[in-house]
């Protein structure tokens, strides 16, 4: 890891498979630790959001520990941030969720929520929330995506989806009633709205890849 250069630490705000994710990355070689201490957050080589719940509980939770502070100006420092379903939803600027929601603001975009009356690719109803495995397509190359390719199968459970307003962030996408952003990428900042640590082999390509990255970089 390096001298002293702090590890990837997984943010802890009350919500999320924080555990599951920790043994992920144990499990491909490389430590992480769970933290709701913004010293941590900003001593951190790198920074993992998981959560799963409500976008709104995400955000007050954050700001009642006050690491929302901790996570931007780690965000803007230049430290890589995996976001990981609802921590990758919270990266935008607001949700459709109850009454809408403020996110983080790091990018332009919506959040929005599966429309049940949609038809699914079986002419069913599509059903809410998007719940098992599902492909995913690769639509631009990057480090964190090696080992994986168009068609791969990874673990979704969520309501609501991204709609990001700059195009050029989409990683990969995934059908689901529509096609919606599965993943984005702008420098140091990568987020997805499946589970790799759900995922088996793929999803710990991912985390491996990600840890990679923290860890190896100069």
């Amino acid at each position: 890891m390096g001298k002293n250069e702090g590890m990837i630490v997984i943010v802890d705000y009350g919500m999320g498979n924080l555990r599951s994710v920790e043994k992920a990355f144990l499990r491909v070689g490389y430590s992480a630790m769970v933290s709701s201490s913004a010293k941590d957050i900003k001593n951190a080589r790198g920074m993992v959001l998981p959560g799963v719940g409500a976008f709104g509980d995400c955000i007050r939770n954050l700001e009642k520990l006050g690491l929302i502070e901790a996570i931007k100006e780690g965000v803007y420092g230049g430290k890589w941030f995996l976001g990981i379903c609802l921590g990758y939803q919270v990266l935008f600027e607001e949700s459709e969720e109850f009454a809408r929601t403020k996110g983080l603001g790091i990018f332009k975009g919506v959040v929005k929520r599966f429309d049940s009356r949609m038809r699914d690719e079986e002419g069913g109803f599509l059903k809410v929330p998007h719940i098992g495995w599902n492909q995913v397509e690769v639509v631009k190359a990057h480090p964190i995506l090696e080992g994986v390719e168009s068609g791969d199968y990874f673990y979704f459970v969520h309501s609501y989806y991204v709609e990001p307003m700059d195009k050029d962030l989409i990683l990969t996408t995934t059908e689901y009633g529509v096609r919606f952003a599965s993943g984005i990428a702008s420098k140091n900042v990568i987020g997805f709205q499946f589970h790799p640590e759900k995922s088996q082999e793929k999803g710990l390509a991912l985390l491996k890849n990600f840890a990679k990255m923290v860890y190896d970089r100069e």
